[in-house]
């Protein structure tokens, strides 16, 4: 199979031989077991569709798909938590498109896997485009790759309660400090408790890694999304007047502190976005992603949409 032709693999009662039912679905995931490991890792994602999962009915869904589920700490997307571990995939406005990414890739420890659930379908738009993460850094100027070959390093400014972006307290869901310490000194951190209660953080990251089962060498970093360029014109020089880059909530250099050039973020938003396949949700789907293997985003929308998401480490 040529990698361009990559898509999720689809699962339905027909293919498995189940039950149109949430119940047809957990015996299925019960009969894979340890097989769904390897399952996801030649596939890379698998979509469940037409099982009929009511939202009530997700938990012993995610509970085999996600044998340990993670708190969301560390992120950088508004969202809600509404379960045992379970969050809104975003509540970025409709009318943007989310970008691709590997979840958590700017953090020390990342999610392994991400499941996420369609509660409600949009009424137009609204799809997960997924991208396979190699065919991604392939498809990037081999110019590009080397100069980020060092690593980027994200910086972080987070306030106590009021300001631009996400406070400290929402990022790391708590208010003791001593927690966030813990958690910035395991996580190889460099950062500054400021005067008036906010946090500065500096992370060095590598920009690439390589999947532990299947050896593939991945794109994994969020420098677009970290980098004001890649929120377009407009936007990016309103910034620029409010506020210098190194005040703003997010900001990402190369390793050595060095800016990347625009037209590279620019070209690895862009080349993410036309490579990914789109999931078009319907109501009671459930998307499985490596989160190594596969990068997500999201489509603009119209109407009521509602997708939930979960992780495992």
């Amino acid at each position: 199979m040529h990698d361009r032709d990559w898509s999720p693999l689809e699962i339905t009662p027909q293919s498995a031989g189940a039950p149109a039912t949430p119940q047809g679905l957990i015996g299925h995931l019960d009969q894979l077991a340890d097989g769904l490991a390897e399952l996801l890792a030649r596939e890379k994602a698998l979509v469940f569709r037409g099982f009929g999962v009511a939202a009530g009915e997700l938990d012993p869904v995610l509970d085999r798909l996600l044998p340990r589920r993670l708190a969301y700490v560390n992120g950088n997307s508004p969202r809600t938590k509404v379960g045992s571990n379970v969050y809104t995939s975003t509540e970025y406005p409709a009318e943007f498109t989310i970008s691709m990414h590997n979840e958590l890739s700017y953090a020390s420890s990342w999610p392994t896997r991400l499941a996420f659930y369609c509660e409600i379908a949009a009424e137009t738009g609204g799809a997960t485009p997924v991208v396979d993460a190699a065919l991604w850094l392939r498809s990037l100027d081999p110019g590009i790759r080397e100069a980020y070959r060092g690593g980027v390093r994200y910086t972080q400014n987070l306030h106590a309660g009021a300001g631009l972006g996400k406070s400290w307290q929402d990022t790391f869901e708590t208010d003791d400090r001593a927690l966030v310490d813990a958690y910035l000194k395991e996580a190889g951190s460099d950062w500054e408790w400021r005067a008036d209660g906010s946090l500065y953080v500096s992370t060095l990251r590598p920009s690439t890694t390589t999947h532990p089962v299947t050896g593939a060498e991945v794109w994994f970093n969020q420098s677009d999304q970290w980098h004001p360029a890649a929120l377009g014109d407009d936007t990016a020089k309103a910034l620029a007047q409010i506020m210098p880059v190194n005040e703003l909530p997010q900001y990402v250099t190369f390793a050595d502190g060095s800016p990347i050039p625009d037209e590279y973020v620019i070209q690895v938003r862009d080349r993410g976005l036309e490579h990914a396949v789109d999931v078009d949700w319907r109501r009671g789907d459930v998307l499985l992603i490596d989160n190594l293997l596969v990068a997500h985003g999201r489509r603009p929308f119209t109407g009521k949409r509602r997708v939930l998401v979960a992780m495992t480490d």
